[in-house]
């Protein structure tokens, strides 16, 4: 087992960026793992460490290589009469290039390349190539208890490790990744409504079910939900990612807020006209609001910022169903997450400028809330 404490994959890659920082700055020379179950988001994690960092990213599966892979292969100099190796170009060698060395699938290495990895992890070098100091080393793998194919990991070569314990945690899942890679509203509504079936691997290993839910495998749904447009086609291929039970739950959210969330037609319509636009159910109205999110850029911005704005009133302005909605909670987190995107993409201004998030920000100060 990993005896370290559970941190959620939005902190790990917070944790990480510090790691990097350090590094650069030559505070800190380390080498991290992550262990996490099958799907939980090990990979993109260092990939968006790579794009954020402006690094360039090396990423070896080492599952599919052989030890001279990483060493290199063996070239007799004649003139200096002594073998000399030939590094491979798998690896980082520019002090000018930032990047990150992700070694992925390292507990389900073969044992005779753990000690040529060995030496990447302790000593930044194998054979006699050394890393660029402006490289960070990540390793990644699952575990035996993940039912996952892996080796158990010695001491020799966990101590060379900072070891981080990912957990699926759907608020943490559904703010650092679903939201900003754009995934299905339908797919993080769901979520948010049922978040015990973000992770569904551990019940399923002691049912014996081949299929399992993951993050990996939602991201799959929201691209089937994008790619396929026949319903029953679509549903067959959305049970096979994450298991009929849970498929035929899912499927029933999502026709619903396919049939009652219009989210072009809010934001063309005047406003005197919207009102009778908004979707009558929980989760349509948590499908629209990160729909808006996702949708949001700098032209629609202050629309959105109007309606966002507009949806927490709803409960005053149209009575039931929406007053028995959380709608004030909802508009909170949602205005969250869209100041976030603006601040992430330098549109801050219309924020400034807007009379609707004015008098929502003034309402939140009345109430003691900031």
């Amino acid at each position: 087992m990993v005896n370290a404490p559970p941190v959620t994959t939005g902190k790990a890659l917070e944790l990480l960026q510090a790691g990097w920082q350090a590094q650069q700055t030559g505070g800190l020379t380390a080498s991290w793992m992550l262990h996490g179950r099958p799907g939980i988001g090990k990979t993109e994690i260092v990939q968006d460490l790579a794009m954020r960092t402006g690094a360039r990213l090396f990423d070896l599966r080492l599952t599919t290589i052989e030890p001279q892979d990483l060493r290199g292969l063996p070239f007799f100099d004649l003139e200096r009469k002594r073998t000399v190796w030939f590094r491979p170009e798998d690896l980082p060698d520019d002090p000018a290039q930032p990047s990150v060395l992700f070694l992925d699938e390292l507990t389900a290495a073969p044992p005779q390349l753990q000690p040529t990895v060995y030496g990447l992890l302790q000593e930044r070098r194998v054979g006699p190539h050394r890393l660029p100091e402006s490289c960070l080393v990540v390793a990644a793998g699952n575990t035996v208890e993940d039912g996952a194919v892996a080796y158990e990991m010695g001491t020799a070569l966990s101590d060379r490790l900072i070891h981080l314990n990912l957990v699926a945690e759907a608020n943490d899942w559904v703010q650092s990744y679903a939201v900003p890679h754009g995934l299905d509203p339908a797919v993080i509504a769901f979520i948010r409504t049922r978040p015990d079936l973000l992770d569904t691997i551990e019940p399923s290993l002691r049912r014996g079910d081949m299929i399992a839910c993951s993050p990996r495998s939602w991201a799959r749904v929201s691209a089937l939900m994008r790619a396929i447009p026949d319903r029953t086609l679509r549903q067959t291929a959305i049970a096979g990612v994450v298991g009929e039970a849970v498929a035929a739950e899912f499927l029933l959210i999502a026709d619903e807020i396919a049939a009652t969330v219009q989210l072009e037609e809010l934001l063309d319509a005047k406003p005197r006209d919207r009102l009778a636009l908004y979707p009558a159910s929980m989760h349509g109205m948590t499908a629209l609001v990160y729909a808006l999110i996702a949708r949001a850029d700098a032209d629609s911005l202050p629309r959105i910022i109007e309606i966002m704005a507009e949806a927490r009133g709803l409960g005053q302005t149209r009575g039931a169903p929406f007053s028995s909605m959380p709608l004030a909670e909802l508009g909170a987190h949602g205005f969250e997450m869209l100041i976030r995107r603006a601040l992430d993409n330098g549109w801050q201004d219309a924020f400034l400028d807007s009379p609707a998030y004015a008098a929502y920000a003034e309402e939140r100060r009345a109430a003691g809330l900031e």
